[in-house]
C-alpha cells in the first residue's frame, strides 16, 4: 500500500538512513494531506473527506489533540480519544500519518522552552505516532525530522520543524493597528538576538537537510511563517529568527520549498514575493490549514460583525471554517504542476494556489 520511498536522518552524524518498514521506492508522492487543531473529545467527521482524497500521506502540524497538562497520563489519555476516532482509523489504514507538534499537544498553552515535562511529552508524542525505538527522535532533544519519498527525479522531502521545545519567551505588547485593519493579538516582537525559535542545534540540522537533493520541499512549521502582522504566535515573534530562516534558504540555494502551517483555527494561503524581503530567488508560500474540528468562524466575539485577521501577504480570503490541506502534483507534466489547496469538511477545494514545479527554482518569475 505505501510504495514509498523513505529516508530518514539523523541529527547525530547527519547521515542518510534507508526505512525498511516502508515497502518499495518507485512511487512517487503525488497526494499529501495535512492539517492541525483537532479537539480529541469532540467528533471529527472531516476523516471521511480525508480519506476519500486517498492521500498517500497526512501531516499533523501542531495542536493533534489538546493536552495542557504536566500530567503524563493526562496527555496519554486525550492521545488515546484521538486513537479511538472512528475516522482517524480510517485514515490510518489509508496512508501513513507523519506529525510535528504546537503548544497544546506540546504541554501548554503557547509554551515554549519553560514548559517542565517537555522531555517526557516527547516521549507520549513519539509513542503515539509509533516512532520506532531506535529512531534519532528517541535520543535527541526536540521532535523535528526529515524524511524523503519517491524516485530520482520526483522526490518530495518533508522537513518537520519543532518550533516549541527551544523556543525562547514570547513578548506581549502588540499595538492594535488602524480601525478596519484587521484583529491583532497580544504578542509584541522579541527583539533581544540570543532568543530563539529553533536553537542553534536544530538550525545546524535544518542546514543540512536543505542541502539533501529533492525536487520539492514541503517544510513543516506549527506556526505561521510569512504572515507577520496579526499579533498572535509566528515567526515574526521573534524577527531575527523569521530572517534567518530566509536568509538559510538562500544560501543554501533551496529550491522547490513550500511552508505549510497551522495553530490559527483559520485558513490562508501567504506569499512572499522575490524581493528584498524574500530574496531566495523565486515566490515563497506558507499554506495555512486549520482547524480540523474546532474552527474559529467568522464573526467577532461577540457574534454579531464579520472580522477578518490582518496579512499584507494573503493571496485571495481567509476560511474560517473547518478544513484540511491538500497538495496534488502531477508529475507526467513536462512542467510538473503543484496545487496547493484547503478543502472543506466536504472534501470540496476553497482556496488554490496552482504553480508550475519551475516556479519555486531560483530565478523564476
Amino acid at each position: 500500500m505505501f510504495k514509498l520511498l523513505k529516508i530518514i536522518v539523523s541529527i547525530t552524524a547527519f547521515s542518510l538512513i534507508a526505512d525498511k518498514s516502508v515497502i518499495g521506492d518507485d512511487v512517487p508522492l503525488t497526494r499529501i494531506t495535512f492539517g492541525s487543531c483537532a479537539k480529541q473529545d469532540k467528533p471529527q467527521p472531516i476523516w471521511d473527506a480525508v480519506v476519500d482524497l486517498k492521500p498517500q500521506l497526512f501531516i499533523f502540524l501542531g495542536d493533534n489533540i489538546y493536552g495542557d497538562s504536566v500530567d503524563m497520563d493526562v496527555l496519554r489519555a486525550k492521545y488515546t480519544l484521538l486513537a479511538n476516532q472512528p475516522g482517524f482509523q480510517k485514515l490510518k489504514q489509508t496512508c501513513p500519518v507523519v506529525g510535528t507538534w504546537d503548544d497544546h499537544d506540546f504541554g501548554a498553552n503557547d509554551a515554549g522552552a519553560e514548559y517542565p515535562m517537555k522531555r517526557e511529552a516527547q516521549q507520549v508524542f513519539l509513542d503515539f505516532f509509533e516512532v520506532s525505538k531506535d529512531d534519532p527522535r528517541r535520543r535527541q532533544e526536540g521532535v523535528y525530522s526529515s524524511s524523503v519519498y519517491g524516485p530520482l527525479g520526483k522526490r518530495v522531502q518533508l522537513i518537520l520543524l519543532d518550533t516549541r521545545y527551544f523556543r525562547s519567551p514570547l513578548v506581549s505588547g502588540y499595538k492594535p493597528g488602524e480601525p478596519g485593519e484587521g484583529y491583532r493579538g497580544i504578542y509584541a516582537p522579541n527583539t533581544d538576538p540570543n532568543s530563539t525559535i529553533l536553537g542553534e542545534t536544530q538550525w545546524r540540522w535544518l542546514e543540512q537537510q536543505l542541502k539533501v537533493p529533492a525536487e520539492l520541499r514541503i517544510i513543516g512549521s506549527s506556526i505561521q511563517l510569512i504572515p507577520n502582522e496579526h499579533g498572535y504566535e509566528m515567526w515574526e515573534n521573534f524577527p531575527h529568527e523569521r530572517v534567518r530562516f530566509l536568509k538559510l534558504l538562500r544560501e543554501t540555494k533551496a529550491n522547490g520549498v513550500v511552508v505549510l502551517s497551522g495553530d490559527r483555527h483559520l485558513a490562508e494561503i501567504s506569499r512572499i514575493e522575490d524581493n528584498a524581503e524574500n530574496g531566495i530567488g523565486y515566490p515563497l508560500f506558507d499554506v495555512t490549514s486549520s482547524s480540523l474540528n474546532a474552527p474559529s468562524g467568522n464573526f467577532s466575539k461577540a457574534g454579531t460583525r464579520f472580522v477578518n485577521q490582518v496579512n499584507s501577504h494573503r493571496v485571495g480570503l481567509q476560511y474560517f471554517d473547518t478544513n484540511f490541506g491538500s497538495i496534488l502534483i502531477d508529475w507526467e507534466q513536462p512542467d510538473p504542476v503543484v496545487r496547493l489547496q484547503v478543502r472543506d469538511e466536504k472534501g470540496d477545494v476553497v482556496l488554490q494556489q496552482r504553480l508550475f514545479l519551475s516556479q519555486l527554482r531560483q530565478g523564476s518569475k
